[in-house]
């Protein structure tokens, strides 16, 4: 339900129009004048306001103006009983979204309250649209660091090639970003880049999302499925964490790789196809091929060209600009002013244990944005990072201590017995 504040000094005149937009189904708040009707808005979110010129202790031409600084998108429809064309004029420059002369006439007064409705409504879906083209771009790669400006060097000589990549690193560092990076500079940028998460998808399904399947192929395949290198055709196909990629599906995918075609499951037709791929991973390839869980084969056919993205305590330097990077772009998601960062917050932030690299990064500044003041102290980081810091590096600690989740749990239960011992 639309919600419209209704501004005049008139008190029947204010009544009468609440009686008649509560019968067309809106929620209907009052305001006396100006300054009563800039309280409302500091406290609640209108759809629509309806403002009157003169009025007491504030009038609607100033009223506007506080307004437009405080909430600029709602539109506002000014109503006045002196009006002339040169007040008209003065109130749409202000920024009114019309101007209505008392007594306002029924059938245009809910017109134009429809179509200011309609106007905030493009405004939000334009926001939504806008938030959703801005994820979908390519975010840059923050840092200066030494190992950032060869990882950004590398991508420029190698993207324009179909050479196959091969990106390496601990999770959350950024490799879905190195790999979306070295697509926008290639020939096949205006092609689609299709991503798939070989440890999202179970072992028994990945060939079907790989390479697609014929209708009947299997209990649940009800129609025909186009898989993820047919879809990506003339593109680039990103296969994350391809290290959890069963051995069987590896089979496959090396010979789509050395023969550039693929047959859907179910199916005997052969299909050309032509994809560039870019693998990552954050285990140690070589150990997975010496343990049996990984073809060497595939390997090689894969690690062409190796990018290492470094963790983030191996860049520690670039943590100044990462931080800089997400205040304003969670302030922005927000619709906040960007919070000051003061420095001795920043150095702070430099000397933890950043296990879940950018990514924690980010949750970790987006916390301090939601839960500080106008400024993020260095008491503020140590109040809302460093004890979840010190938990973490404790249980790190404690992993380390046994090769096997078994000896660990072990360890929990014989330490939960103990307690329980000393309680009795």
């Amino acid at each position: 339900m639309a919600r419209i504040l209704v501004v005049d000094d008139d008190r029947s005149i204010r009544r009468t129009l609440k009686d008649i937009l509560e019968f067309e189904k809106y929620k209907v708040d009052e305001a006396s004048d100006g300054l009563d009707c800039i309280v409302k808005i500091k406290q609640s979110k209108y759809d629509v306001i309806i403002l009157d010129i003169k009025m007491p202790k504030m009038d609607g031409m100033e009223a506007i103006e506080r307004i437009q600084a405080l909430c600029p998108e709602t539109p506002v429809v000014m109503i006045s009983g002196h009006g002339t064309i040169n007040t008209a004029v003065e109130a749409v420059k202000k920024g009114a979204f019309d101007f209505i002369q008392k007594p306002p006439d029924l059938n245009r007064l809910l017109i134009t309250i429809r179509n200011a409705l309609d106007k905030s409504t493009l405004i939000t879906q334009k926001k939504a649209l806008q938030r959703k083209v801005s994820k979908v771009k390519v975010q840059e790669i923050i840092g200066e660091s030494k190992s950032i400006k060869s990882i950004i060097e590398t991508i420029e000589r190698v993207a324009p090639t179909d050479a196959r990549v091969l990106v390496n690193g601990p999770n959350g560092t950024g490799k879905e970003l190195v790999a979306r990076w070295i697509h926008e500079y290639s020939n096949r940028k205006d092609k689609p880049i299709i991503e798939v998460n070989c440890a999202a998808i179970p072992s028994e399904l990945i060939e079907s999302e790989l390479f697609g399947h014929e209708k009947g192929s299997f209990t649940s395949a009800h129609k025909q499925r186009l898989g993820k290198f047919e879809l990506a055709n003339d593109g680039t196909l990103f296969l994350d964490e391809i290290g959890d990629m069963s051995l069987s599906a590896q089979a496959k995918v090396l010979r789509a790789l050395q023969e550039n075609i693929i047959t859907r499951v179910g199916g005997d037709k052969v299909i050309s196809v032509n994809v560039r791929v870019i693998a990552a991973t954050n285990k140690d390839l070589r150990k997975e091929i010496a343990a049996g869980r990984f073809r060497e084969d595939l390997y090689h056919r894969l690690a062409v060209i190796i990018i290492k993205v470094p963790s983030l305590n191996d860049r520690a330097d670039d943590i100044p600009l990462l931080v800089t990077h997400f205040n304003e772009k969670i302030c922005a998601e927000y619709g906040v002013p960007t919070k000051k960062v003061a420095t001795s917050a920043i150095k702070t932030l430099q000397t933890y244990n950043w296990t879940g690299n950018i990514r924690e990064l980010r949750n970790v500044v987006e916390r301090l944005i939601i839960l500080s003041g106008d400024e993020i102290t260095k008491k503020d980081v140590e109040k809302y990072v460093s004890a979840h810091q010190t938990a973490k590096t404790s249980l790190s600690t404690l992993i380390d201590k046994f090769d096997t989740l078994e000896e660990l749990q072990r360890h929990v239960e014989q330490e939960f017995e103990a307690v329980k011992g000393v309680l009795a």
